[in-house]
């Protein structure tokens, strides 16, 4: 579905049109050094709906999102761009980039070069790249494109076996989704297992299932800097509060 929506997209606007936009656009905020500082990262997620849960957030409003994430101390925005499974849009990713000064993900299935451009285009710091999704080829040339234009690379793996591939690459942020693919159910101890294959200069980002500050806790001793987190914020009434307690900013203040 990914790939005949794309091919729309390339009769609108030419692949040498889109490349020459993102060329003209200046370098965003660098994603890998808005995870640098200390203590865990939290990446919040603006996303309509997922597969396997529904729709996450009725009305959705992915500026005031980011803005309320902005606000509670999240150090990126993860916005979904994917329209037929997760509710996503161009716009929703431009829309976010504008309302914050936070680096911006663009989250998505990408394989083509023309998302790459495209990420640019809208508004993206960094963009997702999933290796289950990609062979060793296309993943080397993505990630290397990435990296030409400016943008920072997400490297998702969901097993070792992916992990390994992944760290064929000069990968600087590695994700950890603790999603099973093909079962939809979470297991935070995947972050520890691939955690302890990772390099320590590797950025490793906790991924799916964080939905208290215990979940967060636990990742965190397995390695990671940073966490991803949608359904948890965007089912919540308060998203910036969840977001504050996630990353224990309201004990933090106490103290």
């Amino acid at each position: 579905q990914v790939r005949i929506r794309l091919e729309d997209r390339k009769l609108d606007v030419k692949p040498s049109e889109m490349r020459a936009r993102s060329e003209s656009r200046i370098s965003p905020v660098s994603f890998r050094e808005a995870l640098e500082p200390a203590g865990t990262s939290l990446i919040a997620e603006a996303k309509r709906a997922s597969p396997s849960r529904g729709v996450l957030r009725d009305p959705y409003d992915p500026a005031a999102l980011a803005a309320e994430y902005e606000a509670a101390g999240a150090r990126a925005v993860s916005v979904l761009t994917e329209p037929d499974f997760f509710g996503g849009a161009p716009e929703h990713l431009e829309a976010a980039s504008r309302a914050i000064e936070l680096p911006v993900l663009r989250k998505d299935f990408l394989v083509d070069p023309y998302q790459c451009w495209e990420a640019k285009v809208w508004g993206a710091s960094a963009a997702l790249l999933i290796v289950a999704a990609l062979d060793d080829a296309l993943l080397h040339d993505l990630y290397a494109l990435l990296e030409e234009i400016g943008l920072d690379a997400l490297v998702e793996v969901h097993d070792e076996k992916e992990a390994e591939r992944a760290l064929n690459l000069p990968v600087s942020i590695l994700g950890v989704n603790n999603r099973d693919l093909a079962t939809f159910e979470t297991d935070r101890t995947v972050t520890a297992r691939i955690g302890a294959l990772a390099p320590a200069d590797v950025s490793l980002v906790s991924e799916s299932g964080i939905h208290s500050r215990d979940h967060v806790l636990e990742v965190e001793r397995a390695g990671a800097c940073a966490i991803l987190v949608g359904e948890a914020l965007l089912r919540s009434e308060r998203p910036g509060d969840t977001a504050r307690e996630l990353i224990g900013a309201d004990a933090e203040g106490a103290a």
